[in-house]
Protein backbone atom coordinates (compact mmCIF):
# COMPACT_ATOMS: atom_id res chain seq x y z
CA UNK A 1 0.00 0.00 0.00
CA UNK A 2 1.33 3.46 -0.92
CA UNK A 3 2.65 5.60 1.90
CA UNK A 4 -0.08 7.91 3.17
CA UNK A 5 2.20 10.82 3.99
CA UNK A 6 5.38 10.69 1.87
CA UNK A 7 6.13 14.39 2.42
CA UNK A 8 5.61 15.39 6.08
CA UNK A 9 6.29 19.07 5.46
CA UNK A 10 3.82 21.30 7.31
CA UNK A 11 1.72 23.55 5.06
CA UNK A 12 0.84 25.93 7.94
CA UNK A 13 2.73 27.46 10.84
CA UNK A 14 0.75 25.66 13.53
CA UNK A 15 1.33 22.38 15.35
CA UNK A 16 -2.42 21.89 15.73
CA UNK A 17 -4.80 21.91 12.79
CA UNK A 18 -8.29 21.10 11.64
CA UNK A 19 -8.34 19.01 8.46
CA UNK A 20 -11.05 18.05 6.00
CA UNK A 21 -10.93 15.68 3.05
CA UNK A 22 -11.97 16.90 -0.41
CA UNK A 23 -12.02 14.64 -3.48
CA UNK A 24 -14.34 16.59 -5.84
CA UNK A 25 -16.30 19.83 -6.07
CA UNK A 26 -19.60 18.30 -4.88
CA UNK A 27 -18.60 19.08 -1.29
CA UNK A 28 -16.56 22.22 -1.98
CA UNK A 29 -19.30 24.68 -1.04
CA UNK A 30 -19.63 22.79 2.24
CA UNK A 31 -15.87 23.01 2.86
CA UNK A 32 -15.81 26.76 2.21
CA UNK A 33 -18.69 27.37 4.60
CA UNK A 34 -17.09 25.08 7.21
CA UNK A 35 -13.90 27.14 6.99
CA UNK A 36 -15.90 30.36 7.30
CA UNK A 37 -17.76 29.04 10.36
CA UNK A 38 -14.52 28.06 12.12
CA UNK A 39 -13.16 31.56 11.59
CA UNK A 40 -16.47 33.17 12.54
CA UNK A 41 -16.32 31.53 15.97
CA UNK A 42 -12.73 32.59 16.52
CA UNK A 43 -10.79 29.34 16.19
CA UNK A 44 -7.07 29.88 16.75
CA UNK A 45 -6.23 27.00 14.43
CA UNK A 46 -6.25 26.77 10.62
CA UNK A 47 -8.27 24.36 8.48
CA UNK A 48 -6.14 22.38 6.03
CA UNK A 49 -7.88 20.86 3.00
CA UNK A 50 -6.61 17.34 2.28
CA UNK A 51 -7.10 16.84 -1.46
CA UNK A 52 -6.71 13.76 -3.63
CA UNK A 53 -5.69 13.46 -7.29
CA UNK A 54 -9.37 13.57 -8.28
CA UNK A 55 -9.79 17.16 -7.05
CA UNK A 56 -10.06 19.39 -10.16
CA UNK A 57 -8.30 22.66 -11.11
CA UNK A 58 -11.36 24.85 -10.46
CA UNK A 59 -11.43 23.45 -6.92
CA UNK A 60 -7.79 24.35 -6.39
CA UNK A 61 -8.45 27.89 -7.64
CA UNK A 62 -11.34 28.25 -5.19
CA UNK A 63 -9.14 27.24 -2.25
CA UNK A 64 -6.20 29.35 -3.36
CA UNK A 65 -8.16 32.56 -3.89
CA UNK A 66 -9.59 32.23 -0.38
CA UNK A 67 -6.21 31.46 1.17
CA UNK A 68 -7.23 28.03 2.48
CA UNK A 69 -4.09 25.89 2.92
CA UNK A 70 -4.08 22.46 1.29
CA UNK A 71 -2.11 19.24 1.22
CA UNK A 72 -2.09 16.43 -1.31
CA UNK A 73 -2.94 13.01 0.14
CA UNK A 74 -3.22 9.54 -1.35
CA UNK A 75 -6.62 8.07 -2.07
CA UNK A 76 -6.82 5.16 0.37
CA UNK A 77 -8.63 1.89 -0.28
CA UNK A 78 -8.33 -1.51 1.41
CA UNK A 79 -6.41 -4.23 -0.37
CA UNK A 80 -9.59 -6.31 -0.66
CA UNK A 81 -12.37 -4.44 -2.43
CA UNK A 82 -15.88 -4.19 -1.04
CA UNK A 83 -19.04 -3.23 -2.88
CA UNK A 84 -20.35 0.06 -1.46
CA UNK A 85 -22.81 0.67 -4.31
CA UNK A 86 -25.61 1.10 -1.75
CA UNK A 87 -23.57 3.89 -0.15
CA UNK A 88 -20.92 5.11 -2.64
CA UNK A 89 -19.78 7.81 -0.19
CA UNK A 90 -17.94 5.09 1.74
CA UNK A 91 -15.38 4.66 -1.06
CA UNK A 92 -14.03 8.10 -0.13
CA UNK A 93 -14.20 7.47 3.62
CA UNK A 94 -11.07 5.32 3.84
CA UNK A 95 -8.98 8.40 3.07
CA UNK A 96 -10.31 9.98 6.28
CA UNK A 97 -7.81 7.73 8.08
CA UNK A 98 -4.97 9.85 6.65
CA UNK A 99 -4.79 12.26 9.63
CA UNK A 100 -3.28 9.49 11.76
CA UNK A 101 -0.23 9.73 9.47
CA UNK A 102 0.20 13.54 9.52
CA UNK A 103 3.17 13.45 11.89
CA UNK A 104 4.20 17.02 11.02
CA UNK A 105 1.44 18.07 13.48
CA UNK A 106 0.99 17.34 17.19
CA UNK A 107 -2.80 17.33 17.00
CA UNK A 108 -5.17 16.93 14.07
CA UNK A 109 -8.94 17.22 14.34
CA UNK A 110 -10.48 15.78 11.20
CA UNK A 111 -13.84 17.27 10.17
CA UNK A 112 -16.25 16.25 7.43
CA UNK A 113 -16.95 18.98 4.86
CA UNK A 114 -20.70 18.70 5.50
CA UNK A 115 -20.34 20.18 8.97
CA UNK A 116 -21.10 23.65 10.32
CA UNK A 117 -19.44 25.08 13.42
CA UNK A 118 -21.99 26.80 15.67
CA UNK A 119 -19.78 27.47 18.70
CA UNK A 120 -16.07 27.55 19.44
CA UNK A 121 -14.66 24.07 20.07
CA UNK A 122 -10.92 24.77 20.19
CA UNK A 123 -10.84 22.78 23.43
CA UNK A 124 -10.67 19.63 21.29
CA UNK A 125 -7.06 20.61 20.58
CA UNK A 126 -6.40 20.01 24.31
CA UNK A 127 -8.32 16.73 24.73
CA UNK A 128 -6.12 14.27 26.62
CA UNK A 129 -5.01 11.43 24.34
CA UNK A 130 -2.25 8.84 24.45
CA UNK A 131 1.11 10.19 23.28
CA UNK A 132 2.36 8.87 19.91
CA UNK A 133 5.09 6.98 21.77
CA UNK A 134 2.47 4.53 23.08
CA UNK A 135 2.03 3.28 19.51
CA UNK A 136 -1.71 2.67 19.78
CA UNK A 137 -1.43 0.41 22.84
CA UNK A 138 -3.12 2.75 25.34
CA UNK A 139 -6.77 3.35 26.18
CA UNK A 140 -7.08 6.85 24.69
CA UNK A 141 -5.89 6.29 21.12
CA UNK A 142 -8.17 8.91 19.54
CA UNK A 143 -11.31 10.89 20.30
CA UNK A 144 -14.68 10.78 18.52
CA UNK A 145 -18.41 10.82 19.11
CA UNK A 146 -20.40 7.63 18.80
CA UNK A 147 -22.07 6.66 15.55
CA UNK A 148 -25.85 6.58 15.83
CA UNK A 149 -26.72 2.94 15.13
CA UNK A 150 -30.51 3.34 15.24
CA UNK A 151 -30.96 3.35 11.45
CA UNK A 152 -33.81 5.88 11.78
CA UNK A 153 -34.35 5.98 8.00
CA UNK A 154 -34.75 2.18 8.02
CA UNK A 155 -32.22 1.64 5.23
CA UNK A 156 -32.54 -2.04 4.27
CA UNK A 157 -28.84 -2.62 3.61
CA UNK A 158 -27.80 -1.53 7.11
CA UNK A 159 -26.74 -4.31 9.52
CA UNK A 160 -29.52 -6.00 11.49
CA UNK A 161 -27.91 -5.06 14.82
CA UNK A 162 -28.21 -1.34 14.01
CA UNK A 163 -31.17 -0.83 16.33
CA UNK A 164 -31.91 1.76 19.08
CA UNK A 165 -31.15 -0.72 21.87
CA UNK A 166 -27.52 -0.90 20.68
CA UNK A 167 -27.12 2.86 20.29
CA UNK A 168 -24.95 4.74 22.78
CA UNK A 169 -27.17 7.82 22.53
CA UNK A 170 -30.23 5.82 23.64
CA UNK A 171 -28.40 5.10 26.90
CA UNK A 172 -28.29 8.86 27.60
CA UNK A 173 -31.99 9.65 27.15
CA UNK A 174 -32.58 9.72 30.92
CA UNK A 175 -29.57 11.96 31.60
CA UNK A 176 -29.77 14.73 28.97
CA UNK A 177 -27.81 17.23 31.08
CA UNK A 178 -24.87 14.84 31.32
CA UNK A 179 -25.13 14.06 27.59
CA UNK A 180 -24.08 17.65 26.79
CA UNK A 181 -20.81 17.18 28.68
CA UNK A 182 -19.82 13.54 28.27
CA UNK A 183 -20.23 10.68 25.87
CA UNK A 184 -21.40 7.19 26.75
CA UNK A 185 -18.48 4.78 27.28
CA UNK A 186 -16.73 3.97 24.00
CA UNK A 187 -17.44 0.28 24.60
CA UNK A 188 -21.20 0.77 24.82
CA UNK A 189 -23.40 -1.13 22.39
CA UNK A 190 -21.66 -1.66 19.06
CA UNK A 191 -18.81 0.64 20.10
CA UNK A 192 -18.50 2.35 16.71
CA UNK A 193 -17.21 5.93 16.43
CA UNK A 194 -18.65 8.26 13.82
CA UNK A 195 -15.85 9.05 11.37
CA UNK A 196 -17.02 12.60 10.73
CA UNK A 197 -14.91 14.04 13.52
CA UNK A 198 -11.74 12.43 14.80
CA UNK A 199 -9.35 13.90 17.36
CA UNK A 200 -5.91 12.46 16.64
CA UNK A 201 -2.32 12.59 17.86
CA UNK A 202 -0.64 11.53 14.60
CA UNK A 203 1.70 8.56 14.95
CA UNK A 204 3.52 6.43 12.40
CA UNK A 205 3.06 3.39 14.64
CA UNK A 206 -0.70 3.90 14.99
CA UNK A 207 -1.03 4.51 11.27
CA UNK A 208 0.90 1.31 10.60
CA UNK A 209 -1.66 -0.62 12.67
CA UNK A 210 -4.43 0.97 10.59
CA UNK A 211 -2.65 0.21 7.33
CA UNK A 212 -2.09 -3.41 8.35
CA UNK A 213 -5.77 -3.74 9.11
CA UNK A 214 -6.69 -2.25 5.74
CA UNK A 215 -4.44 -4.81 4.06
CA UNK A 216 -6.19 -7.66 5.83
CA UNK A 217 -9.01 -9.63 4.20
CA UNK A 218 -11.19 -8.80 7.23
CA UNK A 219 -11.58 -5.24 5.88
CA UNK A 220 -14.14 -6.78 3.53
CA UNK A 221 -16.45 -7.13 6.54
CA UNK A 222 -16.54 -3.44 7.39
CA UNK A 223 -19.94 -2.07 6.38
CA UNK A 224 -19.01 1.49 7.35
CA UNK A 225 -15.44 1.75 6.08
CA UNK A 226 -13.14 3.86 8.27
CA UNK A 227 -15.36 4.01 11.33
CA UNK A 228 -15.96 0.26 11.35
CA UNK A 229 -12.21 -0.33 11.16
CA UNK A 230 -11.41 2.09 13.99
CA UNK A 231 -14.15 0.68 16.21
CA UNK A 232 -12.83 -2.84 15.68
CA UNK A 233 -9.08 -2.15 15.82
CA UNK A 234 -9.27 0.06 18.93
CA UNK A 235 -12.37 -1.44 20.54
CA UNK A 236 -13.09 0.28 23.86
CA UNK A 237 -9.78 2.16 23.65
CA UNK A 238 -10.97 5.45 22.21
CA UNK A 239 -12.33 8.52 23.97
CA UNK A 240 -16.05 9.07 23.46
CA UNK A 241 -16.75 12.80 23.39
CA UNK A 242 -20.29 14.22 23.68
CA UNK A 243 -22.63 14.47 20.71
CA UNK A 244 -22.38 18.29 20.70
CA UNK A 245 -19.05 18.06 18.82
CA UNK A 246 -20.48 15.93 16.01
CA UNK A 247 -24.21 16.49 16.23
CA UNK A 248 -25.65 14.26 13.51
CA UNK A 249 -28.66 16.15 12.18
CA UNK A 250 -30.90 13.06 12.47
CA UNK A 251 -30.41 12.98 16.27
CA UNK A 252 -32.62 16.08 16.41
CA UNK A 253 -35.55 14.27 14.80
CA UNK A 254 -38.51 13.47 17.01
CA UNK A 255 -38.28 9.83 18.04
CA UNK A 256 -34.57 9.46 17.33
CA UNK A 257 -32.58 11.21 20.08
CA UNK A 258 -34.53 14.43 20.57
CA UNK A 259 -34.33 13.64 24.31
CA UNK A 260 -30.68 14.73 24.46
CA UNK A 261 -30.54 17.28 21.62
CA UNK A 262 -30.35 20.94 22.62
CA UNK A 263 -29.98 23.57 19.93
CA UNK A 264 -28.22 25.95 22.30
CA UNK A 265 -25.56 23.38 23.26
CA UNK A 266 -24.58 22.02 19.84
CA UNK A 267 -21.11 23.16 18.77
CA UNK A 268 -20.90 21.41 15.42
CA UNK A 269 -23.79 20.08 13.34
CA UNK A 270 -23.10 17.29 10.86
CA UNK A 271 -25.38 17.23 7.80
CA UNK A 272 -25.17 13.48 7.23
CA UNK A 273 -27.03 11.75 4.40
CA UNK A 274 -28.70 13.42 1.41
CA UNK A 275 -29.75 16.01 0.53
CA UNK A 276 -27.02 18.35 1.69
CA UNK A 277 -28.16 21.91 2.44
CA UNK A 278 -26.30 23.28 -0.61
CA UNK A 279 -28.21 20.88 -2.87
CA UNK A 280 -31.42 22.71 -1.96
CA UNK A 281 -32.68 26.27 -2.23
CA UNK A 282 -32.69 28.67 0.72
CA UNK A 283 -36.04 28.53 2.52
CA UNK A 284 -36.91 25.20 0.90
CA UNK A 285 -34.78 22.91 3.03
CA UNK A 286 -35.73 19.36 3.98
CA UNK A 287 -35.49 20.35 7.63
CA UNK A 288 -35.10 23.37 9.88
CA UNK A 289 -31.43 22.80 10.65
CA UNK A 290 -30.56 23.26 6.97
CA UNK A 291 -31.58 26.91 7.32
CA UNK A 292 -28.78 27.39 9.87
CA UNK A 293 -26.33 26.43 7.14
CA UNK A 294 -27.90 28.75 4.58
CA UNK A 295 -27.66 31.70 6.97
CA UNK A 296 -23.91 31.19 7.49
CA UNK A 297 -23.36 30.47 3.80
CA UNK A 298 -25.01 33.80 2.94
CA UNK A 299 -22.66 35.56 5.38
CA UNK A 300 -19.69 33.87 3.68
CA UNK A 301 -20.82 34.88 0.19
CA UNK A 302 -21.33 38.49 1.30
CA UNK A 303 -17.85 38.62 2.83
CA UNK A 304 -16.30 37.07 -0.28
CA UNK A 305 -18.12 39.49 -2.57
CA UNK A 306 -16.52 42.37 -0.69
CA UNK A 307 -13.13 40.75 -1.40
CA UNK A 308 -13.96 40.42 -5.09
CA UNK A 309 -14.46 36.63 -4.96
CA UNK A 310 -17.39 35.31 -6.97
CA UNK A 311 -16.76 31.92 -8.56
CA UNK A 312 -20.06 30.14 -8.02
CA UNK A 313 -18.89 28.10 -5.03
Amino acid sequence: MAEANPDPTPVVDSRRVWTTLITNTAYLTGLLTLDHSLKKHGSKYPLVALYTDTFPPEGHRALDVRGIPKKHVRYLLPKASKDFSNDPRFYDCWSKLTPFSLVEYDRVVQLDSDMLILRDMDELMELELDPPSMGGKGNRVFGASHACVCNPLKKPHYPKDWVPENCAFTSQHDTPDAAQKQGAPSSFGLGIPNGGLQVVNPSNQVYQLIENKMSDESAMDYDFADQSLLGDLFSGRWVAIPYVYNALKTLRHQGVHHQIWRDDQVKNIHYILSPKPWDEEPGKGAEESHEWWWKVNAERLDAEKQRGISDGF
